[in-house]
């Protein structure tokens, strides 16, 4: 009987340091797995030696096969490059720093053989984590599952494993250029099954998640999965209706007049200009998401390949693949 194929997807940006300590923590493991496997580094335009270690690995290793992009595209489109082009009979997305632990994947695989289509990992703790961070984590948790119709484990990471058929979804309805990629994958449906870890500190290097990207990615993902900042418009409306229609009672019923003065005046016109601005604002964020989309550029472009089946071993250029291309069509 053939052997199911698990395909483990490393993003890589600027981890020379970490790479050598995880490829001897994770190689074990995956030589101990009841399934055949393949290693697929995404090279995310690394500026250090990254990408000469793992040209490096495979030419040694015929089961580490290399994506490397032109120039930085960002983590998200890494994933998504690493989904598009492995062949296993599932998916495991991890990064090379090693808080995504390694030796989860053996408990990973009992998931995929009791037939489960999704297996998110959630983390219970994180050692490199600030008390900020966690608290603003799990406010974004709520604020996104109090907007959403859909509903996301709190705390959910970028290491999860899929099945062949859900990456499949992935491929073929989930190619926005502005994304949130664990979110899609918990929005695919399937049987899902959710697995604690712990994240450990980083094996070297620093986050490449500053505070302005964090707030920045947080803000597309829930406009990406909620359109109710847009009805704000309605409720801020609504609330000065009310606030009118009290006024003029309160005028009807004392025979005092409206409150008087220059301060009362000033600040309300104030609180209604913050509103109005700010419902101006969240407009045009939705109007940039949907520029993005409209420009339909290359989530991202490969530069070099390594050891994939099919491809040639010198450069290429991949703008995607005709999934969007047929959804163009389509359009």
């Amino acid at each position: 009987m053939m052997r199911k194929k698990l395909s483990i997807v490393v993003s890589v940006y600027n981890e020379e340091q970490a790479l050598p300590l995880f490829y001897e923590t994770i190689k074990p493991i995956l030589e101990d797995l009841s399934w055949e496997y393949e290693l697929l580094f995404v090279n995310d335009g690394s500026q250090d030696g990254s990408l000469k270690f793992l040209q490096e690995l495979t030419l040694h290793e015929s089961r580490v096969k290399l994506v490397s992009f032109s120039r930085n595209f960002g983590h998200e489109a890494a994933m998504i490059a690493g989904i598009d082009y492995a062949c296993g009979d599932a998916i495991v997305c991890m990064d090379a720093d090693l808080q995504h632990p390694p030796a989860c994947l053996p408990e990973i695989v009992e998931k995929l053989e009791e037939g489960c289509g999704v297996v998110t990992m959630v983390r219970t703790r994180n050692e490199s984590a600030g008390i900020m961070k966690n608290i603003t984590s799990a406010g974004f948790y709520w604020l996104i599952n109090t907007l959403s119709d859909v509903k996301f484990e709190a705390n959910a990471s970028d290491f999860f494993a899929i099945s062949r058929q859900a990456a499949d979804v992935l491929r073929e309805n989930y190619r926005e250029k502005v994304r949130f990629l664990r979110g899609y994958v918990q929005n695919v449906g399937f049987l899902r099954a959710t697995i604690a870890y712990e994240a450990k500190e980083r094996a070297a290097g620093e986050s490449k998640y500053s505070i302005r990207k964090l707030f920045t990615f947080s803000i597309n993902t829930i406009l990406c999965f909620s359109n109710l900042p847009l009805k704000l418009g309605i409720y801020a409306g609504g609330l000065a209706a009310i606030m009118g229609i009290a006024v003029m009672l309160y005028t009807l019923c004392t025979r005092q007049g409206a409150p008087s003065g220059y301060a009362t005046i000033v600040i309300l016109n104030c609180f209604m200009f913050a509103v109005l601005f700010l419902i101006v604002g969240i407009i045009g964020e939705y109007i940039a998401i949907l520029f993005n989309e409209l420009k339909d550029r290359p989530i991202y472009i490969v530069e070099k390949t390594r050891n994939l089946e099919g491809t040639k071993e010198s450069d290429i250029l991949h703008q995607i693949d005709n999934i969007d291309s047929s959804a163009n069509k389509r359009l």
